[in-house]
């Protein structure tokens, strides 16, 4: 399974540099009751990431997230406390803008289950925000940086 979607993973980054389409994503710094930062290992990349994905044509950047959290973590109803950042980013080959909100999760239990019918996330876990995984995408480790400094974000990603 990870191989395939690493493999459509790999088409869909070159058709990005043949088309260069513009795209608006949305990302969440996702905490629990005890300030624990839920973080996703994908199964067609490496490294940890904020959990989030693209906005559909059609749907609301705040139904993107809330539809992104349920696919991923398996989150309902989360509360978005508010947007921590706006972003620009040329990576592979796409215009692509990313608003990253701070969401909190009160009455989930100890352990993520990322949504069986979505085979993307390979890992879901908590962690406290003073021991994330070393293996953080840039971006990623940016995004927390700038959520404990108390900082509203803005500019490259």
């Amino acid at each position: 399974m990870a191989l395939r979607h690493r493999l459509i993973g790999t088409v869909m980054r070159l058709a990005f540099r043949i088309t260069r389409p513009r795209t608006i994503g949305v990302r969440a710094v996702v905490l629990d009751h005890m300030d624990r930062i839920a973080l996703v290992r994908h199964t067609y990349i490496d490294q940890w990431y904020l959990p989030g994905g693209g906005v559909n044509r059609g749907e609301s950047i705040s139904a993107a997230l809330t539809r992104e959290l349920s696919e991923e973590l398996a989150l309902r109803d989360p509360h978005i406390e508010r947007v921590l950042g706006a972003y620009h980013s040329r990576n592979e080959a796409k215009d692509d803008h990313i608003i990253i909100f701070v969401v909190r999760v009160l009455s989930n239990g100890d352990e993520l289950i990322p949504n069986v019918d979505v085979n993307e996330i390979e890992e879901a876990r908590w962690f406290a925000l003073d021991q994330v995984p070393s293996s953080l995408s840039p971006a990623t480790a940016r995004r927390i940086a700038e959520y404990r400094a108390g900082l509203t974000g803005a500019g490259q990603w």
